[in-house]
C-alpha cells in the first residue's frame, strides 16, 4: 500500500486515477504514468480528504498489487509530481500528532506495538496506542481543574473577609489533593514499560562449572553459550532473547564466580557477570543455596541433580541434561516474572512518563496542616504546575526535544 499525506494528495491521485473517487469509498482504478500515459496496475483506490484522515490532512491510499517492480513503477511516477517527496520514518504519525489526531503518549504506544515481539508486549502496547493512558491523563486534568476553580473560589471568600468560609473551602481542596497524589502514587508504583519492551533480564550465575553454559543452552534450546569441563570457559556475557509464555526475557550467561584467579580476562569476565547479578530482574542460582547473594527475585537451583547429591535448601532441583526439574524451573520464572509486570488489563507508563508523573505528583505531595495547604495562592500554583507536568505525558507541553528520536523508531510509511 502506497500512502500519500499533504495539500498534493487529492492532486496526486487524480494525476494516476483520472479523477478522484468518492471520499472513503475505496474504487477500482488504473493506475497509469501521468507523463506516458502507461499502465502501471490495477488498484484499489481510497480518498480521504482532510481533517478527518489519520494525518488530519488531505490523504490518498493506492492499494496495489505487491510486487516490487509494480511498487516502484508507481513510485517513481509520483515522483515526478511537483510537491511530493518520499515521507520520513514516522512522519505520517508525527503529521498525526501535529494536527491533533492523536497525542505523545498514543505515539508512544504505537511505537511500541509496531516493535512488539511477543504477546505481552503486544497487549501492552495496544492500550497505550488505544488512548488509554491518555484517557486517564485528561481525567487527571479535570480533576485538577475543578479543584483550581474552587481555589478561585476560595480567594473570593478571602476578598469578602469569610475566613470561615475560606478555611473550609482549603481544607475540602487539601483532602481531595491529598486522594488524588495517592491515586497518582499507586500509577507510579506499578512495573515500568520498559520491563515489558525491552524483556526481563534473568541472570544465570553460580561458581564454575555449576553448568550455567548447559542451562542458557537447554532453555533456549539451542547451542548459545560453549560447554566445556574446563573452569573460566565463560568469559564474556552471553545473552539470548527468549518469549516465556509470551513474556519477553533476556537471560544471560555469566562468568563462573570465584575469589582467586590468575587470569585478567577471566578476572574482567567475574567483575561483569557481578554487575550483571546487581541489575537482574530474575537471578538463577546454581551455587550452593547458603551462597546465594541477597537478590530479591532470586531463584535458588541444585543443578545436575542426576549426577550430584541435591542441596535441601535449594528451591528446585534440576538437570539441563536429563530435563529433570525443567518444566518446574520454567513455570517457577513465569511465576516470578508475572510479578514484575503490569498485570494484564493494567496500563504501565514509559521512564519519560513516568518521570512527568511523579513531577505531578510531586507538587500534590503536602502535609493538611502545612502553610502551603491553608494558603489559597499557593496551593493554586502547585495544583498548576501539577498540570504542566502531566501536559508532558500527552505532549501539550515540553516535549520538542525527544519528538525525533521518538519517530526515528518508526517505519517509512507510519
Amino acid at each position: 500500500m502506497v500512502r500519500v499525506s499533504g495539500p498534493a494528495a487529492g492532486a496526486a491521485l487524480a494525476a494516476l486515477a483520472g479523477e478522484l473517487p468518492p471520499p472513503r469509498r475505496a474504487v477500482l482504478r488504473s493506475l497509469r504514468d501521468p507523463a506516458t500515459t502507461a499502465l502501471l496496475d490495477r488498484a484499489l483506490v481510497l480518498w480521504l480528504p482532510g481533517p478527518g484522515s489519520a494525518t488530519g490532512e488531505d490523504m490518498a491510499e493506492l492499494h496495489l498489487h505487491g510486487g516490487r517492480a509494480v511498487v516502484a513503477a508507481v513510485l517513481a511516477a509520483l515522483g515526478q509530481i511537483d510537491g511530493l517527496r518520499a515521507a520520513a520514518p514516522g512522519e505520517f504519525t508525527r503529521r498525526a500528532l501535529d494536527h491533533g489526531r492523536i497525542d505523545l503518549a498514543e505515539a508512544e504506544g504505537l511505537a511500541d506495538l509496531l516493535a512488539a515481539e511477543t504477546e505481552c508486549q503486544r497487549r501492552q502496547a495496544i492500550h497505550a496506542a488505544s488512548g488509554y493512558v491518555s484517557a486517564q491523563v485528561a481525567e487527571w486534568q479535570a480533576q485538577l481543574l475543578a479543584l483550581s476553580a474552587q481555589v478561585e473560589a476560595a480567594l473570593d471568600f478571602a476578598d469578602e473577609g469569610d475566613v470561615a468560609a475560606e478555611e473550609a473551602a482549603l481544607a475540602r481542596i487539601a483532602r481531595a489533593t491529598a486522594e488524588l497524589h495517592s491515586e497518582l502514587s499507586r500509577w507510579l508504583a506499578r512495573p515500568a514499560a520498559e520491563r515489558i519492551r525491552d524483556g526481563l533480564a534473568v541472570v544465570i550465575a553460580g561458581p564454575p562449572n555449576a553448568g550455567k553454559s548447559t542451562l542458557i543452552n537447554a532453555i533456549s534450546q539451542r547451542e548459545a553459550a560453549i560447554v566445556s569441563p574446563q573452569a573460566g570457559t565463560t568469559r564474556d556475557i552471553v545473552e539470548v532473547p527468549l518469549a516465556l509464555d509470551g513474556i519477553a526475557m533476556r537471560f544471560a550467561d555469566t562468568a563462573g564466580l570465584r575469589d582467586v584467579t590468575e587470569d585478567s580476562v577471566e578476572a574482567i569476565g567475574i567483575d561483569r557477570a557481578a554487575a550483571a547479578m546487581a541489575a537482574a530482574d530474575i537471578l538463577l542460582w546454581l551455587g550452593a543455596a547458603q551462597d546465594c547473594p541477597d537478590h530479591p527475585h532470586a531463584i535458588k537451583l541444585s543443578p545436575q541433580c542426576d549426577r550430584r547429591p541435591v542441596d535441601p535448601a535449594a528451591d528446585l532441583a534440576i538437570s539441563a541434561q536429563s530435563g529433570a526439574g525443567m518444566a518446574e524451573l520454567h513455570g517457577a520464572i513465569v511465576a516470578v516474572a508475572r510479578g514484575l509486570i503490569p498485570v494484564e488489563g493494567e496500563a504501565a507508563l514509559h521512564t519519560r512518563q513516568r518521570a512527568a508523573l511523579g513531577e505531578a505528583a510531586g507538587w500534590l505531595d503536602l502535609r493538611r496542616d502545612s502553610p502551603e495547604a491553608r494558603d489559597a495562592l499557593l496551593l493554586g500554583e502547585r495544583l498548576r504546575l501539577a498540570r504542566t507536568a502531566l501536559d508532558r505525558i500527552t505532549g501539550a507541553a515540553g516535549v520538542e526535544d525527544m519528538l525525533d528520536a521518538l519517530f526515528g523508531r518508526f517505519c517509512i510509511g507510519k
